[in-house]
């Protein structure tokens, strides 16, 4: 699966970089992961858990998407938004 960064990451000099797992992505600035994305199953379809890599601590992302794929774009939307960008 592929992931382009969207701009609004890219502009604050962000990336995203595929995970060990090869489903998770993470969302890196200045070379350090800082939040990880991770596709969830939910309720027959796919949801995001967005993670803070530094504690831990979950972001709370609780919209459904029909896809992996979109799960992740959406996850990316929804950080954006907690993030206040």
């Amino acid at each position: 699966m592929t992931l382009t960064p969207p701009a609004w990451l890219t502009l604050r000099h962000g990336s995203l970089k595929p995970s060990y797992d090869g489903r998770s992505w993470a969302v890196v600035f200045d070379d350090e992961p800082q939040y990880l994305l991770t596709p969830i199953p939910t309720m027959g379809k796919h949801g995001v858990r967005v993670l803070q890599s530094i504690n831990g601590k979950q972001l709370p992302c609780n919209t459904v998407y029909p896809s992996e794929q979109e799960a992740l774009t959406g996850g990316l939307e929804e950080l954006r938004q907690l993030l206040g960008w």
